[in-house]
């Protein structure tokens, strides 16, 4: 047993990686797991979020309106940015210490008792692990309403043991092909497994292949679409006029919406034609709460997206006397490389951008640089702290074939004192890419 909490961290670390779970693609060893701690996940009420991008924003701006109606609401994402705590919250608050500590002894005494008996042949893997923690702290917390972002994918999902009241699709891309499938039909189906018989699923159109293929989902389970277009503002090519940027302001996204019959003011964090996408969901899911047993009302939606916390999605920090302004955004595969492009071009057209990148080998590397690089003045790459980063040097060279010049540097500090030593009157600083990445210029700039 662990006993204290960094012990409890460094065991969940042992399990492997966050993505060994998807190698047994079957929910066996999490269905097994949360029946010896007697099925907390069917004591709680739940919406269960999937799709590739905007799972973390939809959650978190869904979570802030069910807060702001009084509810005691969880909220479990994924992966986390500075803490592994961040991924279980409880208004807005990540599990303590102490707690998590506790709940990890609980789950794990129930994992080792399981392998003894020979009902599990192996150990659980650090999600499913992690996974049964938020489900056993949020049964035995009084939760009056679980968040769930799955983790990927949705079908396999250790999420995905749960029955929720409502699911959301969030925008369907290329990301992970190894394990969802090679193709938009393929990615959209493993998706679409959140889908519930006779239950709303809150959605946005999308790419035709996509569409297709959650609405054939939708009919074999005979459940209820619910779009979410009636909470879009205009889209028009002046709608980069919903986020306002003032000088010496950090930008947010405001807009006028029409929520049950008043019109209410949207005033959010997450800026960005993409996040608009987002923030409706979340207003849509919110409403069908109220068929669900719970009240929300207007005010509570302008309070929630007003109070919405969701680092390190286009968050901005001022320029201090020794440092430019800065955006960090987790742009990790194309379709959040081109949304991190349209806000960068419609919030910084006049401004010199130096970009800071790192990311993973598994990723589109090349189709990330194509849409990044040419954006910024200057490009330098460096490689994150982690076991699946790509060498800096090996970004650099994808960026030479494509004839873009860039710069290397070991960490991300080197990289942000290197663009210091080298200053460019009135720059931007991006630093982008993978979560660890992020990570560590988060860590710089708090």
């Amino acid at each position: 047993m662990a006993g204290s909490y960094e012990d409890a961290v460094s065991e969940l670390l042992a399990n492997g990686p966050e993505l060994a779970v998807f190698l047994r693609f079957n929910l066996d060893s999490i269905t097994r797991l949360a029946a010896a701690l007697g099925n907390p996940e069917r004591r709680l009420l739940a919406v269960l979020i999937a799709g590739t991008n905007g799972k973390g924003s939809t959650a978190a701006t869904l979570a802030g309106i069910v807060q702001a109606a009084g509810y005691r609401t969880g909220l479990y994402t994924s992966p986390h940015l500075l803490q592994i705590n961040e991924r279980i919250q409880i208004n807005q608050e990540p599990i303590s210490n102490a707690e998590f500590a506790e709940i990890y002894d609980r789950v794990q005494s129930a994992s080792l008792q399981l392998i003894q008996r020979g009902t599990l042949s192996s150990h659980p893997s650090f999600f499913e692990m992690l996974t049964a923690m938020m489900f056993e702290y949020f049964a035995s917390a009084g939760v009056e309403l679980a968040i769930v972002e799955a983790g990927m994918g949705g079908t396999d999902d250790a999420t995905n043991i749960v029955d929720p009241i409502l699911s959301i699709i969030t925008d369907v891309d290329f990301d992970h092909e190894d394990y969802l499938g090679k193709t938009l039909r393929e990615i959209a189906a493993k998706k679409s497994g959140i889908i519930r018989s006779n239950a709303p699923v809150v959605l946005l159109p999308q790419h035709p292949e996509v569409n297709d293929t959650l609405g054939n989902a939708i009919l074999e389970k005979n459940a209820r679409p619910v779009s979410a277009t009636k909470h879009m503002p205009p889209l028009t090519p002046g709608s980069h006029n919903y986020f306002a940027h003032k000088a010496n302001q950090v930008p947010r996204a405001v807009f006028p919406l029409l929520f049950m019959g008043k019109e209410i003011l949207v005033n959010s964090p997450l800026v960005g034609r993409h996040q608009l996408r987002n923030i409706a969901l979340a207003i849509t899911a919110a409403e069908q709460l109220n068929s669900c047993g719970y009240k929300i009302l207007p005010t509570h939606v302008e309070e929630g997206t007003q109070n919405t916390k969701w680092p390190a999605r286009f968050q901005v920090f001022l320029s201090g006397a020794d440092f430019p302004e800065a955006v960090l955004d987790v742009a990790h595969n194309p379709a959040g490389a081109w949304a991190l492009r349209s806000t960068l071009s419609a919030l910084y057209a006049d401004r010199l951008l130096t970009l800071i990148f790192g990311c993973m080998r598994d990723k589109h590397v090349k189709e990330i640089i194509q849409i990044l690089f040419p954006c910024a003045e200057r490009v330098i790459v460096t490689r994150a702290d982690h076991p699946r980063a790509m060498p800096a040097r090996d970004i650099a060279l994808a960026a030479e074939d494509m004839g873009v010049m860039t710069t290397t540097a070991e960490t991300v500090r080197e990289a942000v004192k290197l663009a210091r030593s080298m200053p460019i009157p009135g720059e931007v600083l991006v630093i982008t890419g993978s979560f660890p990445i992020v990570k560590d210029g988060l860590e710089l700039l708090r």
